[in-house]
C-alpha cells in the first residue's frame, strides 16, 4: 500500500480590477479559490481576503487608477514554503500610504493597522510602468505609481497577544453603539 501526501501548489495570479467598488467582489473571490486550490489554510484564506479587500478599498479612496483603462493591478504570489505575497498598485495619490491612529469612534483609519497585525511584513514602493500612449504598440511612456505589498506567513498565526488585543478593541467599539 502506498501512502499520498498532500502536496501545497504554489498559487499566483495578477488580475486588472476597476477602480472601483466593483471590482473588489471578483476579485476577493479569484483569490479565494486561487488559494483553497492551493491547499492554504481557511486561516490564511481569510487573513489574505480581508487584506485585499482593505488594499483595493484604500487604492479606490485615495488613488487614481493606473490607466486609462480605469484599472488597478491586485497580484498574489504563494511560495512553495506556502508564505503569501499580496500586492495592489495604483496610480498614486496625494498622500503615502501610512497607519492612522483614529479615534475610538473613528468610522475609518483602521485598515492599515489591522493588516499590520495580520502580517509577517508590509510596505509601499513607488513604481514606475509603462503606459502606451501612441498610435503603435512600441511608443511608451512610463507613469509613476504606488505598490502596497503584505506578506503572510504560511500558517496565519499572528499569536495570541494580538488577537486577544484586537478582540478586546473590537468588543470596547461594540459597546459605544
Amino acid at each position: 500500500m502506498a501512502l499520498v501526501m498532500a502536496q501545497n501548489v504554489p498559487a499566483s495570479s495578477t488580475m486588472a480590477v476597476p477602480h472601483g467598488p466593483a471590482g473588489v467582489g471578483a476579485a476577493r473571490r479569484k483569490m479565494r479559490a486561487d488559494l483553497l486550490a492551493g491547499g492554504a489554510t481557511d486561516t490564511v484564506v481569510d487573513d489574505a481576503v480581508l487584506i485585499l479587500s482593505e488594499l483595493l478599498s484604500n487604492a479606490c479612496r485615495h488613488a487614481r487608477p493606473l490607466s486609462r483603462d480605469e484599472s488597478v493591478r491586485a497580484s498574489w504570489n504563494r511560495d512553495t514554503d506556502g508564505e503569501l505575497t499580496i500586492s495592489v498598485t495604483d496610480g498614486g495619490g496625494p498622500t503615502r500610504p501610512l497607519p492612522a491612529t483614529p479615534s475610538i469612534s473613528a468610522r475609518g483609519g483602521r485598515g492599515l493597522a489591522i493588516i499590520g497585525a495580520l502580517a509577517r511584513d508590509w510596505g509601499v514602493r513607488e513604481e514606475f510602468y509603462e503606459i502606451n500612449c501612441g498610435m503603435r504598440h512600441s511608443e511608451t511612456d512610463s507613469a509613476k505609481g504606488v505598490t502596497v505589498w503584505v506578506v503572510l506567513a504560511a500558517d496565519g498565526d499572528i499569536g495570541e497577544g494580538l488577537a486577544d488585543s484586537l478582540t478586546r478593541d473590537l468588543a470596547t467599539a461594540d459597546e459605544l453603539h
